[in-house]
């Protein structure tokens, strides 16, 4: 358990670093983190490099958001604009760097190594904070651990890495550089944290495994907040929901062709995705093309998706990889039978037969497990049993951060 502050201790200031809070599993838990922080004990700075976002509104009042500071701002907006904008300021040098930054975000189709790439013109927008830190939190993979590392003074300094780190399309040998400056280095499952210490034996004692924050309670209250069906099944229909970034990490071209498959089996489905993002027109025309439009449907963004897991009757996360997916984690507790692909890191996410099923990573078995918990309702009843007597509240893997900070190991 948090011990509380006495009064005779000094608050310790901790930075949390992320790109912006838009969307997404990482920004989420996040939000859940620093909504369960102990600011009795802490005091608590946020630096985003954008102040737009769906979870904006719901960073703590006793969290401080950094401005964002010149010369990033003009660096930030538009290419042409910014260009000529630091010219006109004779930041010459800076208005070069933002136009490589640009070409080297559109060269290459790894984003994660583009993002690496772009880094150096990026950073050369950002000067050094000049708060000292007591702890400095790299909350996301690439961007925000390097402004940890390169722009912030911390007495210790910690990297966050959400996914299974070969998946993202990294250049080892750029992170390793950086993780050399890293006192900790976070993951949030086993697995994850395997493939940290195989890619990176030279730090494997700096590796630590902080699961994904999540309160039962609060998913539980905001799953009621909306009423009235959501759905509007006319037919009966069996009512899937997936939540993701529409990104190809997510794979959604295989949900809609699953959805297909089900329909044409005479599995009477809808489908719908809460999320956003660079796909969304790719995956339009795919639904198009496949007849789907009335069956299958991204709804967007949603600040509060937990109705719409309640509303449903199955979860099905189609990724191609995941660290440790906190969406799954959040239908487990709305007690939703569940469908994952085989992705790296699945069997640290999920029991098979006992929590939901996991299917192999094409369209027949996505299809196949769902018809199989459409036609089983003794299996249905099976997991949901299963997962109403878990433990699922994982708010306790706070206090493996306060070890960190305060220069221990997180257990």
């Amino acid at each position: 358990m948090a011990r509380m502050n006495t009064g005779a201790e000094r608050k310790k200031n901790l930075l949390f670093i992320i790109p912006g809070l838009s969307a997404g599993g990482g920004e989420r838990s996040l939000i859940n983190l620093l909504t369960g922080l102990d600011y009795s004990r802490y005091n608590v700075d946020l630096q985003l490099l954008s102040h737009e976002g769906l979870f904006m509104n719901l960073i703590p009042r006793q969290v401080k958001l950094l401005p964002l500071r010149e010369p990033f701002s003009t660096f930030s907006r538009p290419l042409g604009a910014s260009a000529l904008a630091l010219a006109r300021k004779g930041s010459v040098r800076l208005a070069a760097n933002r136009v490589l930054y640009s070409l080297h975000n559109r060269i290459g189709r790894e984003g994660g190594k583009r993002e690496q790439r772009s880094w150096r013109h990026l950073s050369r927008s950002f000067s050094r904070l000049s708060k000292t830190y007591d702890a400095a939190i790299g909350f996301l993979e690439k961007t925000s651990i390097y402004f940890c590392v390169e722009k912030v003074n911390a007495a210790v300094k910690i990297g966050w890495v959400h996914n299974d780190y070969d998946k993202l399309e990294l250049a080892p040998a750029f992170d390793r550089r950086y993780f050399a400056e890293l006192d900790h280095l976070v993951t949030v499952s086993r697995e994850c944290a395997n493939v940290l210490k195989m890619r990176f034996p030279e730090h494997s004692g700096k590796i630590a495994v902080i699961h994904n924050v999540v309160s039962p309670r609060l998913i539980r209250e905001m799953a009621f907040l909306e009423g009235g069906e959501l759905y509007n099944r006319a037919n009966g229909e069996l009512v899937i929901v997936s939540i993701g970034r529409l990104h190809e990490q997510k794979n959604f071209e295989l949900a809609i062709e699953a959805c297909r498959k089900l329909l044409d089996r005479g599995v009477n489905v809808q489908w719908h995705v809460i999320g956003e993002g660079p796909e969304r027109e790719k995956l339009k025309q795919l639904i198009a093309s496949h007849g789907l439009e009335e069956r299958f449907r991204l709804l967007g963004l949603k600040a509060n998706p937990y109705p719409y897991v309640q509303q449903a009757d199955l979860y099905v996360q189609t990724s191609l990889y995941e660290g440790k997916a906190i969406a799954v984690d959040e239908a487990k507790i709305l007690q939703k039978p569940i469908v994952i692909t085989n992705f790296s890191t699945a069997r640290d996410q999920l029991r098979h037969e006992s929590e939901g099923l996991i299917a192999e990573m094409n369209a027949d078995a996505v299809a196949d497990a769902i018809a199989r918990l459409a036609a089983d309702a003794s299996l249905r009843q099976r997991i949901t049993s299963k997962l109403a007597g878990q433990q699922l509240g994982t708010e306790k893997e706070i206090d493996k951060l306060y070890s960190l900070v305060e220069g221990g190991e997180a257990g």
